[in-house]
């Protein structure tokens, strides 16, 4: 709960600084802390490497959300754009986990270039660069391409696995794509909701895609828990863990999702549940992102 005035500027800063105080804490420890008794190999800079995808995620997330946004938000006043910052997140980002991947290898950077984890940060900063120009143009929704191209670089690193990789490319695409809508699209409908009295029609009609995307999402992510993790490494491994615990978040978001339907419905102000939900979302964009660092147990199906 917030106080009006300037009573509630303090409260809010406040609640703002723990929140970036414990997400910086849960990316540059979760790893560690997931493989604790688990015998897996540590995962060097793993902190480091948490932070940086969770901020090319919430980039994609951001402009994702903002291009669909801008369409359900209809006619009046619209928030300000945070596509160009976003985009400049995601393509420093990408910068710095190149430079991170030569320092921990060893290698130049332009030997990095070669390597396949490379070329694919290399394609995801040039996307980033490609959406911020666009973003910052008369045209903001031609970085589609290029977030596109971003997303579809991200579900090949996160799929090198030889065997049905276009299943696990497929399915990855779908999941981010997804989960990047959820959370970003309802960000800008908040944003929007703020800025207009009585904006319960643009909730409306993010409800009825956000159906579609929790459909996709819970298919999706299904199917690549099945495809990834044998049910004997659930509490064994890291992965399985933090997965473990991203499903909670997920289950509280769609709790908090079907309460912000229900209060619409009934006429009753669901701006507190869907504020909530975000948060959760939040969370799980945290632990998505912890996901893709800590060691891939599909090795162990062999």
């Amino acid at each position: 709960m917030t106080l009006p005035g300037p009573l509630g500027t303090p409260i809010r800063l406040t609640a703002a600084l723990l929140a970036a105080a414990a997400t910086l804490a849960a990316a540059l420890l979760g790893a560690g802390v997931a493989q604790t008794g688990t015998g897996e190999l540590e995962i060097p800079a793993a902190g480091t490497i948490t932070l940086l995808r969770l901020f090319i995620l919430l980039a994609l997330a951001v402009q994702l959300g903002e291009l669909v946004g801008v369409r359900l938000a209809g006619e009046g006043p619209l928030p300000r754009r945070w596509s160009l910052p976003a985009a400049a997140l995601g393509l420093a980002s990408s910068a710095a986990l190149l430079g991170l991947l030569a320092v921990i290898s060893g290698l130049r950077l332009g030997t990095v270039y070669g390597l396949r984890e490379g070329r694919l940060l290399l394609v995801t900063a040039n996307a980033f660069a490609l959406a911020a120009l666009c973003a910052a143009s008369r045209r903001p929704a031609l970085a589609l391409a290029p977030l596109a191209v971003a997303v579809g670089a991200e579900a090949l690193r996160a799929h090198p696995e030889a065997y049905t990789p276009a299943i696990g490319f497929g399915l990855t695409v779908v999941h981010l794509t997804g989960a990047s809508l959820w959370c970003g699209t309802l960000l800008y409908v908040l944003r929007t909701m703020r800025l207009r009295e009585g904006g319960a029609d643009v909730l409306r009609r993010y409800a009825r895609m956000a159906a579609w995307v929790f459909a996709a999402l819970a298919v999706t992510g299904t199917c690549s828990t099945l495809r990834r993790l044998p049910l004997d490494a659930v509490l064994t491994t890291a992965y399985g863990r933090v997965l473990l615990f991203k499903l909670a978040l997920f289950g509280v978001a769609a709790l908090l999702a079907l309460t912000a339907r229900r209060r619409m419905l009934r006429g009753a102000d669901a701006q507190p549940p869907a504020r909530a939900e975000l948060a959760v979302l939040g969370g799980v964009v945290l632990v998505s992102a912890l996901l893709t660092v800590v060691p891939d147990p599909h090795w162990l199906v062999h």
